[in-house]
């Protein structure tokens, strides 16, 4: 495994770090120092679980503990579902994979990034943004190999081990991103198609101020399929919604938050300035 996305520690936090809630009966979020990530399970009165996405490099031990906190000594999950590949959304896998034989599933556009074969394009610090976007000449965007562990999703939009839960695929801040949703209760795992921090400034990010905005914009390399993407979500109308980044959010909040997201994404979410922007206003 090409492990230097998974062991490069990343010295920004969150007020939020380290906590877990319950987001809807059987959905776990887990706040892994900037990042969430989340569990969730097979159905509410089941003890067996899905990983969704794994956290901040160097993060495997505290993720297994907060697994354990959840559901006991010894458990493991019955897949990790990754809604795409970015470092702060793969970097505990290195150490969850050398204790969970368990199958890893992502976009079949992300596996050259999750097999060692492409690297991600390069974080943009000069992008329109506070300090994170700064620091992000720091992030590593390099692939990691997960050869003969990642799966690609079912093509037919089932999420494996989840027989109630749809994937999505909305591209934008990855070219494989992806989002999950039940219908049954109208649930949004969004990923980083929108989030609900502005990422890029350190302030928020530090405070967690909530705010339904576009998808962080340092590594947000095709505006056009983001914008999109938010639309398609919109479009659903969910009535709870986690994302990789920020505070969950629930009913018209969330719905009118949605909506005016699609609607203004441009003014909102895309960046005046910056190298995958110029050009891509539309």
């Amino acid at each position: 495994m090409t492990d230097e996305p998974l062991k490069r520690f990343i010295p920004v936090t969150s007020i939020s770090s380290g906590t877990i809630e319950s987001v809807v009966p059987d959905v776990f979020s887990y706040t892994n120092q900037v990042v969430n990530l989340f569990f969730v399970k097979v159905n509410p009165s089941s003890s067996e679980w899905v990983l969704v996405d794994a956290g901040m490099p160097r993060s495997g031990d505290e993720i297994m503990k907060a697994a354990r906190d959840l559901f006991g000594e010894n458990t493991c999950p019955k897949a990790i579902v990754l809604t795409h590949g970015h470092f702060d959304h793969v970097g505990g896998l290195g150490d969850l994979l050398s204790e969970w034989d368990v199958p890893v599933y992502a976009h079949a556009l992300e596996l050259p990034f999750l097999t060692g074969v492409q690297n991600y394009p390069e974080p943009d610090p000069t992008v329109e943004g506070g300090m994170v976007a700064k620091m992000s000449k720091m992030f590593p965007n390099q692939a990691i190999d997960l050869s003969g562990k990642v799966q690609m999703v079912p093509e037919n939009g089932h999420v494996p081990e989840l027989p109630d839960w749809k994937w999505i695929h909305t591209p934008g801040h990855s070219p494989g991103h992806i989002s999950l949703f039940r219908v049954a209760d109208r649930t949004l795992i969004a990923g980083d198609a929108f989030v609900t921090v502005r990422q890029d400034e350190l302030y928020k990010v530090l405070t967690q101020k909530k705010e339904i905005t576009g998808p962080p914009r340092y590594l947000t390399t095709d505006w056009k399929a983001a914008k999109q993407s938010v639309k398609t979500l919109a479009e659903l109308e969910p009535e709870t919604a986690v994302t990789g980044h920020g505070m969950p959010v629930f009913g018209e909040e969330l719905k009118a938050g949605l909506k005016d997201l699609a609607a203004q994404f441009d003014q909102i979410a895309v960046p005046s300035h910056g190298k995958y922007v110029d050009g891509d206003k539309h």
